[in-house]
Parts: C-alpha cells; sequence; structure tokens
C-alpha cells in the first residue's frame, strides 16, 4: 500500500487562529440550525459560504492549488469540534476533500490544475462513488464499467449512498474498464464524473436515521460519455489502489467524528448533570452517575489520543493503516457508547427531540458501519499486527 506523502512543518499559531475561527463559525451559524435540519432532514445551504469562508474545501490540498495544505493532525482538530454540536456538517467537505485527494495525489498535473483549484475555492463541491447496491465492503465486487469510445469512455451502472450526490458538481467514480481482469482489481479505473451530463441520473435523498440534513443518494449511469482526459492518472487499471489509497485518510477522517461525538456527549451530559437535581442534590454527585461520567470522558480521551496518534504518522508519510483502523474502530466505538451513556444520564428527556443527544446517538451509528465496518477495522489491526510482530 502506498503512503502518504510528508506534510510539512506546519505553523501552531495559523492552526490555534484557524480553529478559533472554526468555533465562533459553529456558535454562531451551526449550532442555531443544528436541531431543526436534523428533524426536517434539511440540507444545510447556510453554511456552505462560511465553509469555503473558513477554506474547509481547500483544507488538505496544497498550498500550490489554492488550499490550505493543513496537516492531518490540524484537519482533525477541526473535524472534531464541529462535530461536538453536529456531525452532518463535516459530510460536505470531507467527501470533497477525498475526491480531492485522489486528484492531488494520482493525478496528472492538467488534472490538478484543472480540477484543484476550483474544489480549493469551493466553486466545485464533490465527493466520492465507490459503493453500489451489491458491492460495499467489497469494492472488488463493483459492476458499474466504462469502455473506451474515441478520445471518450462510455459509463453504464449504478452507485449508492453518495454524500454530495445531490448538490455537489463532481465525484470520483470508481468503474471497471476490464470487467474480465484477474485479479478483479486490475480492471479497475477512477473516473472524474461532472455533472450534468446526458444518461446521468441522481436519485431522491435516501430516507436515513441518522446523518441527516446530508445528501446522500444514489447515481445512475446509461451510456454518460466522459471525456478519456477526465481518467484519473490516464492509466486504466489503477482505480482500486487509488481510491483505496485514501482510505488511510479517510478513517482517520472517521475516527475524528468519532472524537467529537464523545466529546460532545460528554459535554451534554455533564451540563445536565450538573443541573438536574434529585434527594438534595445534582444528579451529578451521585455515585451511579459519577461513575458513568468517568468512564466517558477516559472513552473521550483515548478516541482523542488513538486519533492524533494515526494522524501524526499519516503526516510523517508512514503507513498507518493499522493506527487510523484501530482509531476508527475505537472513537467510533467510543460516540456510540457515550451517547447512550448520556441518554441514560438524561433519563426520559434523552429519548426526547427536545434534547440534542438523541441525535448523537443515531448519528453515532453511522461511524460503526461506514468508512468500513468495525468489524473489518478488527481484521485489519489483527492482520497488520502479526505482520509487524511476526
Amino acid at each position: 500500500m502506498a503512503t502518504a506523502a510528508k506534510i510539512p512543518a506546519f505553523d501552531p499559531a495559523f492552526e490555534d487562529q484557524l480553529l478559533a475561527s472554526v468555533d465562533r463559525w459553529i456558535e454562531r451559524d451551526v449550532a442555531p440550525i443544528a436541531r431543526q435540519c436534523d428533524h426536517d432532514d434539511i440540507w444545510p445551504e447556510s453554511l456552505v459560504a462560511g465553509m469555503a469562508e473558513l477554506g474547509l474545501f481547500g483544507a488538505t490540498i496544497a498550498p500550490e492549488w489554492g488550499g490550505l495544505g493543513l496537516p492531518a493532525t490540524t484537519y482533525v482538530k477541526i473535524v472534531a469540534r464541529i462535530c461536538e454540536t453536529w456531525m452532518s456538517p463535516t459530510g460536505i467537505f470531507n467527501s470533497h476533500l477525498m475526491l480531492a485527494h485522489c486528484l492531488e495525489r494520482f493525478g496528472t498535473r492538467a488534472q490538478k490544475a484543472k480540477w484543484l483549484p476550483r474544489l480549493a475555492r469551493g466553486e466545485l463541491r464533490g465527493g466520492l462513488a465507490l459503493t453500489e447496491p451489491g458491492a460495499g465492503t467489497d469494492l472488488q465486487g463493483i459492476t458499474t464499467n466504462a469502455r473506451r469510445d474515441g478520445d471518450h469512455y462510455v459509463l453504464n451502472g449504478a452507485k449508492t449512498w453518495i454524500t454530495n450526490a445531490l448538490h455537489g458538481d463532481v465525484v470520483a467514480m470508481l468503474v471497471k474498464t476490464d470487467p474480465q481482469a484477474e485479479p478483479r482489481h486490475t480492471g479497475m479505473s477512477l473516473f472524474v464524473v461532472d455533472k450534468p451530463r446526458p444518461g446521468l441520473g441522481i436519485g431522491g435523498k435516501l430516507p436515513k436515521m441518522g446523518y441527516r440534513g446530508i445528501d446522500t443518494a444514489p447515481m445512475f449511469l446509461d451510456d454518460v460519455r466522459i471525456p478519456a482526459d477526465q481518467l484519473i492518472g490516464e492509466v486504466e487499471g489503477q482505480g482500486f489502489y487509488q481510491a483505496t489509497g485514501g482510505l488511510e485518510l479517510g478513517r482517520i477522517n472517521v475516527a475524528a467524528r468519532g472524537v467529537g461525538m464523545a466529546e460532545g456527549a460528554l459535554k451534554l451530559a455533564a451540563a445536565y448533570a450538573r443541573e438536574r437535581r434529585t434527594m438534595g442534590k445534582a444528579i451529578a454527585d451521585h455515585q451511579a452517575i459519577a461513575l458513568q461520567l468517568g468512564e466517558m470522558v477516559t472513552r473521550a480521551r483515548a478516541a482523542r489520543l488513538l486519533t492524533l496518534d494515526a494522524a501524526e504518522i499519516y503526516d510523517r508519510g508512514g503507513r498507518c493503516d493499522m493506527e487510523a483502523g484501530m482509531a476508527k474502530y475505537f472513537a467510533s466505538e467510543a460516540a456510540r457508547d457515550n451517547a447512550e451513556a448520556a441518554m441514560r444520564i438524561f433519563g426520559g428527556n434523552g429519548y426526547s427531540k427536545d434534547y440534542d443527544i438523541e441525535r448523537f446517538y443515531r448519528d453515532a451509528m453511522l461511524l460503526i458501519i461506514g468508512e468500513g465496518t468495525n468489524e473489518m477495522q478488527r481484521l485489519i489491526v489483527a492482520k497488520q499486527w502479526m505482520k509487524r510482530t511476526a
């Protein structure tokens, strides 16, 4: 597996300023609309301009192409901060940056010059189109295909669970250019697919238990013609490596979401435990509640340290699939466990939509099954540990 390029030294003072700006944006723009947008499944259009102003659409894109060039350690702190309040907005720029990552790491210089500056400014917003109705964790099982026709490729098939499918402009789409290839992954290629294009259809927003407000939708391709120069790297058969090459960063990102949600649930529970009184004292002073809070604090801190550990290795250019898998697994479970513990502390109020904690519980479940299930993470961790200690 290829490793990430080493990130140059980063100015801590700029990080502090950036995080302070993100905090102000969360308080001013995100927190006031989170509950209503979640309940009514409303795409938070008002937040997009603020994300662009903060540079979030170019957060990890190199300054050469107009981005901020943030190291993963800074990026995860931003994601965690937002997820302390509401996880869904991070999907708008996280999926976008996965597309940018594929282009920046594997695209030709002409492809980078064409797409990356506009992506960094937020003029184009994108995502990653990998999953299909019959292929999720097993990416080699995809059936969407592309055949060469002169200076174009013709694409047919279907994708699903695509973030930014409705309100975005472009995706990196994984297809089969040689369905008969063995091993199967050698016949896969990654294309930049922009819209609108004849034959490209976008389905309605998928109804979801959590992660609401985000435009997750299926895509349908019926003889969609894509210029050959939109094949990333302009060499067939490299798509599987290109798509999975960003999964380390993707799993670190999901871990960062888990960190934010674990810490957000803890803050909600602690605030409620200070205010709620029974038997003449705050429930935080009851031993049963204090024990739960102690566990929540420990889980949140451990999740943060595991995630920063993986991010630091990624920034050094080292292989971190094991560390990213551990962080993703533990932090997502910590988010779910802290949300459940917080609901217990809230009692009946935790089950009410008048309080935000029920949203944390619903959203946390996505982290456990998304970006590779936690069962898969445990297998990756075990396999890599056995290799490293052989």
